[in-house]
């Protein structure tokens, strides 16, 4: 991977959805000016971000 390029979505999709067992996934949103992804779930009425840095695919931020 070259400096400063993001992942694809699918990528990051493979490495969080995983993690994510017994949440419906809702979709995803792109911020390029973070560069990051925030990955919507819903697990039990409540809705799940979770923020991935879109060059690394670490998880940056989850909110629950």
């Amino acid at each position: 991977m070259r400096a400063g390029n993001k992942l694809p979505l699918r990528e990051i999709e493979r490495r969080i959805l995983p993690q994510m067992r017994g949440a419906e996934y809702l979709g995803p949103l792109y911020d390029s000016t973070a560069r990051a992804y925030r990955l919507k779930f819903i697990r039990d009425g409540r809705v799940i971000y979770i923020d991935v840095d879109a060059r690394t695919g670490q998880i940056i931020n989850r909110s629950n």
